[in-house]
């Protein structure tokens, strides 16, 4: 059997109806899991959902708004109902609603992108991962970003929570390795995502960007999955409290 081999594992990932989400999704489902795919827009969630199950893949749709607690209890409670307990939870879902100076960040910005990108994983994990406990184990991966292993003049709050996120990640792998949870974290670059789309799309942007980066590229959203997988299966067994960069080189070039 595959060391990638994700056969009835139930797969949760969150922000999955299009982008880095859904292609991990869709990379969990072909390896075998059971995926569940989760945004704010039902209707989007039934379409990838149904995508993936016209592949041959197992998926169900279940909307959710990471900023409410109640949301987020109904998305594992269905989950479990439906599927089983969670063996791979994927926190993907996340805002950045401002971009510029943090000297000029509104309150409410601010505010609102530490409840999403940091509360919601932190609560998120709260419900999910006794759950994996009691089932023997399991993987929490959280996609954050290598914003948050550098400074950044113009995405200062967004940089502090995924910066946030890599920590939550090492509390929690020190916290939940006895019970056999691992806990990671994956930092992409820039990817070309809707949710990136102001980077990708500015010329000067996007061609400092890869001016920088060795292959002289940006990355797609499958090229983030792949790592998912690993992380998700056994091939990722003795990998925890980490964070894996995946960026082009854009990092180690400066």
């Amino acid at each position: 059997m595959s060391l990638f081999n994700l056969e009835g594992k139930v797969a949760l990932i969150t922000g999955s109806t299009k982008g880095i989400g859904k292609a991990i999704a869709t990379r969990m489902a072909e390896q075998g899991a059971k995926v569940v795919i989760s945004s704010r827009n039902q209707d989007l969630c039934d379409e990838v959902a149904a995508e993936i199950k016209g592949k041959g893949g197992a998926a169900i749709a279940i909307s959710c708004n990471i900023n409410y607690k109640e949301q987020l209890e109904n998305l594992v409670l269905q989950t479990e109902q439906q599927l089983g307990k969670i063996n791979a939870l994927v926190c993907n879902a996340a805002i950045n609603p401002y971009f510029g100076s943090s000297q000029e960040i509104p309150d409410s910005a601010f505010d609102k992108v530490m409840h999403a990108n940091i509360g919601s994983v932190h609560r998120l994990c709260q419900l999910a991962i006794p759950g994996m406990a009691e089932n023997g184990g399991g993987a929490v991966i959280i996609v954050s970003s290598i914003g948050g292993l550098k400074g950044s003049d113009a995405l200062g709050a967004y940089a502090i929570s995924k910066a946030a996120d890599m920590q939550i990640a090492r509390n929690l792998a020190v916290e939940w390795g006895p019970k056999n949870i691992r806990v990671n974290c994956i930092a992409p670059g820039l990817v070309r995502t809707d949710f990136a789309r102001a980077l990708w799309e500015n010329p000067q942007i996007y061609e400092a960007t890869i001016a920088k980066y060795p292959l002289r590229r940006i990355g797609e959203p499958d090229e983030i999955a792949g790592t998912a997988v690993l992380l998700a299966s056994d091939a990722g067994s003795f990998t925890t409290g980490q964070t894996i960069v995946i960026d082009g080189g854009g990092t180690i070039a400066g």
